[in-house]
């Protein structure tokens, strides 16, 4: 999966409301009193920078170096002491702990296997104190497998234009997402870019048995930035995880 363009306009194609969501619903569960907060593929910071305004003490870690460097510029222009490191989260290696662990807009989603997911799982354990959270969320089998159904998306303004469609994957409730961009250039042409990106997703059981398997005592599951339980057409389904 290639990040080599997206990330210098990822902002603008996500809906920031979002951002004030994953907040909100992350704020239930960690409190108001300061915490250590480690962000996985923080992407271009957004989220990492609002917990940290919260008065979070935030780290981000995320695998695109392209990611990362748009993120260092973000939280340079914001003159706040937030870390931003480029690693694999399966192979999270960081000597330190965090209070709380967060992973959201279905980033698990972008792991290729189930290997590299269980990886995960066992390296947040890892890096949480004991009685540490671990907040995520995942796209459901619903999600990946009809509402991704026959998904096309366009938008476009005088500096860029988006097609976006999404097509079932190889593997069972898998995704791939074809992005074109058509970027207007410093010569006032423009230039087509083309990116593929993969999601797979499992059943919710995968997800709970796993992090059993790695230490998690208590385990909440919500749908939809809610404090519902899943159903079978909820699209996205939070995890709440106790150590």
């Amino acid at each position: 999966m290639s990040y080599e363009y997206f990330p210098g306009f990822y902002d603008r194609l996500m809906d920031s409301e979002l951002y004030d969501e994953w907040l909100e619903f992350s704020a239930d569960f960690i409190g108001d009193s300061p915490k250590k907060v480690l962000d996985l593929a923080c992407g271009t910071a957004e989220f990492a920078l609002r917990l940290s305004f919260f008065g979070h003490q935030v780290t981000g870690v995320d695998l695109s170096k392209e990611m990362v460097a748009v993120a260092k510029e973000k939280v340079a222009a914001a003159e706040i002491d937030l870390p931003i490191i480029e690693q694999d989260m399966s192979k999270l290696a960081l000597k330190q702990t965090f209070d709380v662990v967060t992973c959201f807009c279905d980033s698990l989603n972008y792991l290729e296997t189930e290997q590299a997911l269980e990886a995960t799982i066992q390296a947040v354990s890892a890096h949480l104190e004991p009685n540490g959270l671990f907040l995520f969320d995942v796209h459901s089998v619903f999600k990946i497998e009809q509402g991704f159904k026959n998904y096309s998306y366009g938008d476009s303004d005088e500096e860029i234009s988006t097609i976006w469609n999404s097509f079932p994957g190889e593997h069972p409730h898998s995704v791939e997402h074809e992005l074109t961009f058509y970027i207007l250039g410093e010569d006032d042409t423009y230039n087509r870019v083309d990116e593929l990106h993969k999601e797979r997703t499992y059943p919710i059981a995968t997800y709970e048995n796993l992090l059993k398997k790695y230490g998690f005592t208590k385990i909440d599951i919500y749908a939809d930035f809610s404090h519902e339980k899943p159903n079978n057409t909820s699209e996205r389904i939070f995890f709440v995880a106790r150590k």
